[in-house]
């Protein structure tokens, strides 16, 4: 710090030159290969510092890194870097997820492109040598885009989760749970979708808008030809599976229908009428028919009314009914077409109306899903009460906090969660079945604890001794099953209690998107609670959606997702983490916009050339030529207000970071950043001391702003440093405020200001010098002299200390001379402004033709008089007023408010010229 003996710290090695342009893609790559090489990234489970973790969402391991990556992971990449400067031992885990369905799909895609074959022809052992090959060739892209973001994690613990030590955490889990009761398989209705031919838990289906159609038609009375029974429906595809017609018990409509029967026109067959309480009479015609094996709500009146269930759908959305030949075979939505159009023939379709609905979508494979029946396994959630508490007592702290009342919602209304898939690319279910006792064991509607008890089956991590007389479970566990365990399982292997874990769990922080907050952050709280005895994190930092400026979210097929490859090769990766998380809200979506990454990479080059300018004044006074003598040299004690001023300000800088950061406010410090560097540093203090690095200036004014420059760079370089990193390892090593072998990120933030006092109120001298010259500026551009540099000011009611500081003013004013008269007699006419250093008079004797002036004014002043009338006019015609958008008034009244302004402004002006 500079303390009252005016002490400055100057660099602590020679300066290199920079060269004239800053080119990012090579300083990137080059830093990023210095601070591997350094292992700067490795955490140290054996350090006495204070210990601060986080783990990555893992991306899919054959996925490609996208502008929501980008976010979540600069965000990630700012907490571990900002947690290195205040002295902490910093482990960022990273690794990648198996993403069983998208990853399965994709080697099941390229099978059928290229060698006409499915995985069953294959096998699954061959099958999955192929998902293996696929993963090891495309499994490594997104990691080394995330190096090229800058990404410090520490590589060396880089996990997957299909690690074979990973798996057997996996695994042992389901045994554990399955032991406690809490795991067990049976019938039960399920989320299924067609093209991965798999089930999914009700949070990876999509609630999506849809156009539908809502289809009226009519079922005739059993024992009243040419009666009919009115229903409606969106699915008319399903109604050979129609065993009943429900009607609601209180709908008088329909009393007299209740316990009679209808004919189901194909295939034909009575079925009955039943009353039911759930039946909503304000849906359609108010009469429902019941399809237990395709719609959810369906098959619970089924279940009530012991209905019948017929499944006319196969796994893949094709409709199997071998009774209605003219659909049976049909994709379901050609079938839905087909069985209107033969409802209509048989005289049976009263109308259909277009319909807006909501349809679950599979997530990943972007179709409609379909409720099916199917033999699934089921976890009964563990932990609920303490995972619920943990947010709601403040132990986990959300940001923003509003999405602490969503995860309360969903723990309050938990359904048991289908943690089986229909896959082979994943975790294995554990669970083998006695060969003796395959076929009841698979026919079997539930299976238990019992039926381990009785020896029919066998769960364990290893298979049974006599393995040859067992079959495994075919399907694999949901891919959040492995997941949920990511904070404790990738720090230390089953049954070890690692340094690593000891030191580093629980993690400080996590990172992710809101979307996933049942998927991943609901269940990781529940398994940290259950099998690693408390909070796996204890701040969960929910990122904003990216939007385009249209407000629609990002995706390859609008079009409207950038490749930040792209972007990082065309403005580099700093101005990418800068740009985009400068725009990042608390709490609210990111409308993305190219520029804002242009902007990003004008601040780069803005920062670079102020260090450009700085060293093109040479290097500073050295008290010595030994290593240890060069790093100092004594400053003026008396510095002058902008000096004193810009390093208050850092310092103001540096405790708004602290608490900025302390709120998760990162868009925040950002802005913060940059004010400082653009406005403060670079618009106000560099142009105020400019004259004491020209020829004419003397040594100790040069050292003392060269000093000064030097304090403040390398502090502010650290500052930057977790959000545009590889710029301020450069400029940090380039300018010498670091050692040979050292690295800034490394550098722990100092724990003094620079100035802790402030002689004589500098920085209120300074902000009023600023300011002042600002206004004087003003003056000139209004009376058309803003390029002269030639006029005279002359300050009246001035501060003493204004006197030893004309120079610079006149420097930031662009004025040729400064007079202080206190008993200045302005002649009529004379531009004055009011400055905090006085009364500021702009004398015009020879800058201007008063007279030319005069008209000019005149000119202008008609015109927005007549400006000024047709707002008036049009305000005051009420036809206007009353039809026009309210917004469209509004703008009217603004315009005028600017009109009047303008020309009050203007006839002050032409008053003053006498």
């Amino acid at each position: 710090m500079l303390d009252k003996s005016g002490r400055l710290p100057y660099p602590s090695a020679p300066m290199s030159e920079l060269p004239k342009a800053y080119e990012p893609q090579a300083v990137e790559s080059k830093w990023y290969a210095a601070w591997l090489e350094g292992k700067c990234f490795e955490a140290d489970p054996a350090s006495e510092k204070e210990a601060y973790s986080i783990v990555i969402p893992p991306p899919n391991v054959t996925g490609i890194l996208h502008l929501g990556h980008v976010l979540n992971n600069t965000l990630q990449d700012i907490l571990a870097r900002r947690a290195r400067q205040e002295g902490k031992e910093v482990l960022w885990l990273p690794g990648t997820d198996h993403a069983g369905i998208a990853t399965q799909a994709k080697v099941e895609r390229e099978l059928r492109e290229k060698e006409q074959v499915t995985r069953r022809d294959l096998g699954r052992d061959e099958f999955l040598k192929r998902v293996w090959d696929w993963k090891d060739h495309h499994g490594g892209i997104i990691i080394s885009q995330l190096k090229r973001l800058g990404c410090s994690c520490d590589w060396g613990r880089e996990r997957f989760t299909m690690d074979e030590a990973y798996t057997k955490w996996v695994s042992h889990v389901f045994v554990e749970l399955f032991k406690e009761g809490l795991i067990y398989r049976g019938k039960r209705m399920v989320n299924w979708c067609p093209v991965s031919l798999t089930a999914l838990s009700d949070e990876e289906v999509i609630m999506t808008p849809q156009k539908s159609k809502l289809y009226f038609m009519k079922y005739e009375l059993a024992d009243a030809p040419g009666e009919f029974l009115e229903i409606s429906t969106t699915r008319p595809e399903t109604l050979m599976g129609d065993v009943a017609v429900a009607v609601n018990p209180k709908d008088e409509r329909f009393a007299k229908y209740i316990g009679r029967k209808v004919f189901r026109p194909f295939p034909h067959a009575e079925i009955p009428v039943i009353a039911d309480d759930h039946v909503d009479i304000e849906f359609g015609t108010g009469a429902l028919k019941i399809t237990p094996a395709h719609d959810k709500a369906d098959f619970d009146i089924g279940m009530k009314h012991d209905l019948e269930i017929i499944d006319v759908l196969t796994p893949d959305g094709h409709i199997e009914c071998p009774d209605c030949p003219e659909l049976h075979g049909l994709d379901r939505f050609v079938a839905r077409k087909k069985a209107g159009q033969m409802l209509e023939e048989r005289g049976l379709l009263i109308k259909v109306e277009e319909y807006d609905n909501n349809v679950g979508f599979s997530e990943r494979a972007h179709v409609p899903i379909e409720p099916r029946i199917s033999m699934q396994w089921f976890l009964k959630y563990p932990c609920v009460k303490e995972a619920a508490d943990a947010v709601a007592n403040g132990d986990i702290k959300f940001r923003p906090e509003r999405w602490a009342k969503t995860y309360a919602h969903w723990m309050e209304n938990l359904q048991d969660w289908c943690i089986s898939r229909q896959l082979w690319w994943g975790h294995q279910i554990p669970v083998w079945y006695h060969k003796e006792k395959l076929e009841a064991l698979t026919n079997a509607e539930s299976l238990d604890m019992s039926d381990f008890e009785k020896g029919d089956i066998h769960v364990g991590i290893e298979p049974p001794a006599d393995a040859e007389n067992w079959v495994r479970d075919e399907d694999v566990m949901d891919t959040w099953f492995s997941s949920w365990l990511w904070p404790f399982a990738t720090m230390s292997d089953l049954g070890e209690n690692s340094a690593t874990l000891r030191k580093f769990y629980p993690t400080t922080d996590l990172v992710t998107g809101p979307d996933i907050i049942f998927f991943w952050v609901a269940r990781m709280i529940m398994a940290g609670f259950r099998f690693a005895d408390g909070l796996p994190f204890g701040n969960v930092y929910f990122t904003s959606i990216i939007r385009d400026l249209q407000g629609r979210k990002m995706s390859k097929s609008l079009g409207n997702s950038p490749d930040p490859i792209e972007l990082m090769d065309k403005y580099g990766a700093d101005a990418l983490r800068f740009g985009l998380i400068r725009i990042a809200p608390v709490g609210a979506d990111i409308r993305f916009d190219e520029v804002q990454i242009e902007e990003g990479r004008n601040f780069a080059n803005k920062i670079y050339n102020a260090c450009r300018f700085r060293q093109m004044a040479g290097e500073s006074r050295r008290a010595g030529d030994s290593a240890e003598d060069r790093g100092l040299t004594t400053a003026p004690t008396n510095l002058p207000p902008y000096h004193i001023d810009i390093m208050a300000k850092l310092d103001a800088l540096a405790v708004n970071l602290r608490g900025a950061y302390a709120e998760y406010r990162f868009g925040e410090i950002a802005h913060l950043l940059y004010e400082f560097l653009w406005n403060e540093f670079c618009d106000k203090f560099l142009e105020a001391v400019k004259l004491d690095l020209r020829e004419s200036a003397t040594p100790e004014a040069r050292e003392a702003t060269l000093g000064t420059f030097d304090a403040v760079m390398s502090r502010y370089l650290q500052f930057l440093s977790p959000y545009m990193p590889h710029i301020a390892e450069e400029l940090s090593v380039r300018m010498g405020y670091v050692k040979e072998g050292e690295f800034v990120m490394e550098k722990e933030l100092p724990a003094e200001p620079l100035v802790g006092f402030d002689p004589a109120g500098a920085a209120a001298k300074a902000a009023a010098i600023y300011e002042s010259a600002g206004r004087m500026r003003n003056l000139k551009s209004e009376y058309n002299v803003a390029t002269r540099r030639d006029v005279r000011f002359v300050a009246k009611g001035a501060p003493a200390w204004l006197a030893a500081e004309t120079k610079v003013l006149a420097l930031l004013t662009g004025a040729g001379e400064i007079d202080i008269d206190g008993g200045y007699d302005a002649p009529k006419g004379t531009p004055v402004s009011l400055t905090p250093i006085g009364e500021i008079y702009l004398p015009l004797e020879g800058l201007i033709d008063v007279e030319a002036e005069r008209t000019r004014l005149t000119k202008e002043i008609e015109k927005i008089r007549m400006e000024v009338k047709k707002c008036e006019g049009k305000l005051s015609n009420a036809s206007f007023v009353d039809r026009a958008p309210a917004e469209v008034v509004e703008q009217e009244k603004q315009r005028l408010a600017e009109w009047q302004a303008k020309l009050g402004q203007l006839g002050d002006m032409l008053a003053a010229l006498g």
